[in-house]
């Protein structure tokens, strides 16, 4: 784990706060061995569509999917949006800056932070304005309504107009942890509400002016020291319909109803990435690899899997009747939604799945940690 300083004031807080960093835990004396490859026979078959070599990801990097245009950034600030059919570029920007959180997207807009604490927007390949920001970012920034939403270190979240970068609002968390993970949080749009995770409560804002809606707790904090009291909200957030289910870091899972504000129910998870979701159920992995599955109505436990005990595993993405999940190892693993039964193991480079994959029409898509973006195409 690597650690910084104390936090102090809020609008400090994010870059005087002590960070926890989730790539790797020098105190731990050795990691388990990641669980043996099972033998299988593809009963869901791909191929490989296309591959685009990107560079190393920016290192909270999320790709974006607008329609069937891609955007992703690098860490030395290359941004990019690509066609998601076939990987063909449609536009480019260096930024000649290097990138700590991207990218936004909305299908006009891109946006990104710097490593200097800039909030940098593009259109076409050229950057269009900068601000800088009074507190350092982890999560890419949201784009939507014209407007650039940014969730900050300090559990802030602050809008900007998109044409112009003018500052529209900020609205602070109340009540704090002094200590702020340094991976991507949940900020979503639903309907018309701004979605956010602020420390362990879910807040739905009101997008135009920042009025809270409302907030609902997902976890309650526990523990004698600051470590572990750390119950921040993880993305990606998963969403079905009206509903928003989240987990609160190495603590629990839940769902909410985001139109009313009410929890739906939480479940004790011992987890550090976040959800996906289908009518169904909910899915994810706990930190020692293990899958499970909760009903979407009620949150009891469906199934379990050990199948990928200890491989480092991303956050789940849903696709048709399958579920797909990374690991540190650079295999996506494709596994019934019904069981979690292996239909499918598809290769990469061999370094670590750096986010949730993702679903582009037919093509399946994953990013992995030295930058090339895969895809792959049912047969």
């Amino acid at each position: 784990m690597t650690f910084l300083s104390r936090a102090t004031p809020r609008l400090a807080a994010a870059a005087a706060a002590v960070l926890l960093a989730l790539a790797g835990c020098s105190s731990t004396p050795s990691k388990p061995k990641p669980a043996a490859l099972q033998s299988f026979s593809a009963s869901l078959p791909a191929r490989q569509a296309w591959k685009v070599q990107l560079g190393e990801p920016a290192p909270q990097s999320v790709p974006v999917l607008v329609g069937r245009e891609l955007a992703l950034a690098s860490a030395d600030g290359r941004v990019l949006v690509l066609d998601a059919d076939s990987g063909s570029e449609r536009w480019r920007a260096e930024l000649k800056a290097a990138v700590s959180a991207g990218v936004g997207y909305d299908g006009e807009t891109a946006a990104v932070v710097t490593q200097d604490n800039e909030l940098v927007a593009l259109a076409q390949g050229k950057v269009q304005w900068r601000v800088r920001l009074p507190a350092r970012a982890f999560s890419a920034p949201l784009v939507a309504g014209r407007r650039v939403f940014v969730l900050a270190g300090d559990r802030s979240v602050s809008a900007y107009d998109a044409r112009n970068g003018a500052k529209l609002w900020t609205q602070a968390a109340r009540g704090t942890e002094p200590l702020v993970l340094q991976q991507p949080g949940v900020l979503l749009a639903v309907g018309d509400t701004l979605v956010a995770g602020m420390g362990a409560r879910l807040s739905g804002l009101n997008p135009g002016n920042g009025a809270p809606r409302w907030e609902v707790p997902v976890a309650s904090t526990r523990g004698v020291n600051e470590i572990e009291r750390l119950i921040d909200l993880v993305g990606p957030a998963a969403r079905v319909q009206g509903q928003v289910c989240v987990r609160a870091f190495q603590a629990a899972v839940g769902c909410i109803d985001a139109q009313r504000g009410a929890l739906r129910w939480t479940k004790p998870a011992n987890g550090a990435v976040g959800l996906a979701a289908d009518g169904e159920r909910v899915y994810g992995t706990e930190s020692n690899g293990r899958l499970l599955a909760w009903k979407l109505d009620g949150g009891e436990l469906q199934w379990q899997s050990d199948l990928l005990l200890n491989r480092g595993l991303s956050a789940p993405l849903v696709a048709g009747r399958s579920i797909a999940i990374g690991d540190a190892q650079g295999f996506v693993h494709v596994l019934a939604r019904e069981d979690g039964k292996l239909l499918n193991r598809l290769e990469t480079d061999g370094s670590a799945i750096v986010s949730a994959p993702l679903l582009a029409g037919q093509n399946l898509l994953a990013l992995t940690r030295k930058g090339v973006l895969y895809a792959w195409r049912p047969e």
